[in-house]
């Protein structure tokens, strides 16, 4: 089950479809939206700013119409920032296995 903040266009609290963990997903941005999946757990922007990769983003976390919302980190953003912030998922779950396409 997905849950919205009323009235926000925000991020929605759900789980990963495979490992189960919480996270949240939005579409960040105007234009070309990014679909964002980032676990839950809120941290400090020094220690999410720690576990960036190049395919791993994170992200600041505002509250908007009562719900989380997802922010674009620009090059002005503070290390220091008092708002939580939040890392891309990467699942932990194992991989599908590839299908059996021979037939019977």
């Amino acid at each position: 089950m997905t849950t919205r903040a009323a009235g926000s266009s925000g991020a929605r609290r759900t789980r990963c479809a495979r490992c189960g963990c919480p996270v949240l997903r939005q579409l960040v941005g105007r234009r070309a939206a990014l679909d964002v999946c980032a676990d839950a757990e809120p941290m400090t922007a020094a220690a999410a700013a720690a576990l960036r990769e190049p395919n791993r983003l994170d992200w600041c976390v505002r509250t908007v119409g009562g719900g989380p919302d997802l922010r674009w980190l620009d090059g002005g953003h503070r290390i220091d920032c008092p708002h939580p912030h939040v890392i891309d998922h990467m699942c932990t779950a194992p991989a599908d296995p590839p299908a059996d396409d021979r037939g019977p």
